[in-house]
Order: structure tokens, then sequence, then C-alpha cells
């Protein structure tokens, strides 16, 4: 008799939020969270119970906190999933231990540490011939005379090497990516950045031409054996416009582009990788090449696009936990409209018109879906159904705000 399936999640937003919907659509199972805060996607909710730990970005309390819940469900089959780089880099720095305990699918902490630095993975991608955006990094504050001779023009991308060592030293006009117009304004954001605390280098990479929609998302699952199971590629819609959420995805339509699917299964299997990897990738309309932006070494926030797709991303670690995959690759190939916003916002900021003629008719036959909007968690759940209510009204106002 198979045990009792226990999904435990590091985190609290809509990524953790979607991991446990997974979880509960597939087997009924109840999802555990831990996280620093409570965060509203994760409040008052049925199938995820959440428990906020202020000290939980320290290893020992993660793993205390992980040991101790292990100890008290040690007759149910634990599934660990990180919702955040910070806990991922937690869970794979102490995978060996918690391993013992729970199914934890990550990369090696070897080349973990090749794929987190954003500078490490754009010297891969070169020697793997993936295409990316033309790139110089700059390594020291000192380094301004860079600035003035790139090589490409601007307006140029301005991001940090390490998201995660750069999330933890904030300061007030902190972004997730800068657009610099001019190297003085480069130098600007660069001085920002290391006055704050970040010590890693700094990446300055040419900006593609193109809105929001030249920008797409491929999330892939490789079992424990380095052998892709799962594959999903995503055609982003729009993300969101606040200062600290940019990056983020908040519409998306599940697209197939064979060739960059394939190079990129190829890229991972070929360095041995395990666990979700979510590709930021955008189209060159100079040549309609698809550039290759970053790695996250765990599934996206946008994350229940796959699930909603076929691809239960839940399933995806049952399957591979109990040696229950079949020997095909499943790419996904459902055209589905995942959204996070009111569809009011996605219309009015979609300019490609034959686009939104194409989600649109997605919507009009059913082929559209949320990862908030979940009947099991709503039904008999006043709460909950507010929450998700205001959630999506707080969004016309930041728009309106931020454009």
């Amino acid at each position: 008799m198979k045990k009792k399936i226990v999904s435990v999640l590091l985190g609290a937003d809509l990524n953790c939020y979607s991991v446990a919907r997974a979880f509960h659509e597939k087997y009924g199972a109840r999802s555990y969270a831990f996280g620093k805060y409570a965060v509203g996607e994760t409040q008052n909710s049925e199938i995820v119970k959440f428990t906020a730990i202020p000290d939980l970005g320290k290893s020992e309390v993660l793993c205390k906190t992980l040991m101790e819940f292990a100890e008290k469900h040690k007759d149910s089959e634990l599934y660990l999933t990180a919702c955040t780089d910070e806990y991922e880099e937690a869970v794979i720095a102490n995978r060996e231990a918690l391993g013992k305990f729970y199914f934890c699918p990550c990369a090696s902490a070897e080349l973990a540490d090749r794929l987190i630095s954003k500078e490490a993975f754009y010297a891969m991608c070169e020697e793997h011939s993936l295409p990316y955006p033309q790139t110089l990094i700059f390594k020291s504050n000192s380094d301004t005379a860079l600035l003035e001779n790139l090589g490409f023009d601007y307006p140029i991308i301005v991001k940090p090497s390490s998201s995660i060592e750069y999330w933890r030293h904030p300061f007030e006009s902190m972004k997730k990516v800068y657009t610099a117009q001019t190297p003085e304004e480069a130098k600007k954001i660069i001085s920002a950045i290391y006055d704050a605390g970040y010590g890693g280098s700094i990446i300055l990479q040419e900006l593609i031409v193109g809105g929001e929609d030249a920008m797409h998302v491929l999330t892939t699952y490789s079992d424990k054996n380095a052998k892709v199971r799962a594959a999903c590629m995503g055609h982003v819609l729009l993300g969101e416009h606040t200062p600290r959420g940019l990056g983020n995805h908040v519409a998306i339509v599940t697209e197939r582009h064979a060739e960059t699917e394939q190079r990129l299964i190829s890229f991972l299997e070929n360095i041995g990788y395990t666990g979700f990897a979510n590709f930021d990738i955008i189209k060159d309309e100079r040549n309609g090449t698809f550039k290759i932006l970053e790695m996250n070494l765990r599934q996206g926030r946008s994350n229940y696009y796959v699930t909603a797709a076929g691809i239960n991303i839940a399933e995806l670690m049952v399957r591979d936990n109990r040696d229950a995959f079949s020997s095909e690759c499943t790419i996904g190939k459902e055209e589905i409209f995942w959204h996070t916003v009111p569809k009011k916002i996605i219309y009015k900021y979609i300019k490609d018109e034959n686009l939104k003629s194409r989600i649109k008719w997605l919507v009009a036959h059913g082929k559209e879906s949320t990862s908030l909007f979940y009947k099991e968690d709503l039904f008999s759940n006043p709460l909950r159904a507010a929450y998700v209510f205001i959630h999506n009204i707080r969004y016309y106002k930041k728009f309106r705000i931020y454009g």
C-alpha cells in the first residue's frame, strides 16, 4: 500500500500556491508551506496550510523546521519544493541531509554554483552554442571606462549576476532589472547596487527591441537520472509593471517552438541537470532568433500554465520518485491562456491585434486558466473568495500607477 502523499513547500507566494494546487488536483493532497512571512496567496486556504517562521532564511532554522516536520509525518511520502531562489539554494546546500526524508529534486551544489551566477551561465551558453544577447561583465565599481565602450548601443539592460545575493541588500530604488539610457545612468544604477552592499559582478547586456510579448518562457523537469521528462513553452503576453515585480509574468499562452525546446532539452541533459528549470527567453525580431536571458533552478512563479496545459507538475515529481516514467519526454502541446490579472488589463496592454484575437478565441472556447480561481478552494470559503476578488481589483490600481 502506497504511503500518503504530503507536499511541503518553502515560500508563500503565487508559485507556492500553484504547486499546492497541482498536488491537490492530482492527489487530493493538502500542502504545508513555510516562509518568513505571510503572503495573501497562501492565506485562508483549504489546500495549503502556511506557517510563518521569521528566521527561516537561516539554514539551521530551515533544516530544523523540515526535520521536525518529517519526524511528525514519517509514515507519509514527503515531497519538498522550494518556491524562491533563496530557499532553492538552501535545499541544494542541504540536499543530502534532506533527501533522507524528502523527495526534493534539485541540481547538485557544484552545478548549481555555475548556473545561479549569470556570468557563469552565459559562459555555459557560449560553450553549448546557446544564443543569448550581447553581454559584458562589470566586475568593479571602479571599472566605469567600460560603460563608454560596450561594443553595442544604449539603452542597455543592467542586472546583478547573482540575484540571491542582490536581494539580500535592499535599497529604496531597487528593481529586478534596470534599463540605462546612457553611460551616466548606468553608472548611477551600478553605484546604487554596490553601495547597498552587493559584492558580485553586474551584467551589462544589449536591449533586444520589442514589446513585452517578445518574451517567452520554457519550464522543464529533469528526472533523478538527468533525463528531461517534460517541457512546456509559453509566450508571455504581459508582465508586472511594479518596480520590484518587473520580470514576473502575469499572462501566458502556451506555444510550441520545437527547435528552441530541443536545444534546451539537449543542454540540460548534457550538463547532467536534475529537477525543475525555468528559462526566460526573448525573441529577437531582427532575425527571429530566440535568445536565452537567464535560467532559474526551480519552477517559475507562473508554473501553473504548465499544469493547465496538461502536464501536472506534482505528478512529475511523484512519478520520478516512484520510477514510473515512460521512455518519452512529454511536450506541452495544448494551447491554454493562463493569467493572474483581470482580462481587461491584458486586452488593454496587448498591442498585437492578432495575438489579442487569439486570446479572446481561447477564452470563448474555455481554454483559459488562472492559478487562484480554484473552485475547490473558493466554494464555502468566503474569506478566500474575498481575498481573490480584492487581489484582482488591486491590479487595476497597480497598472494605472505604473503603466
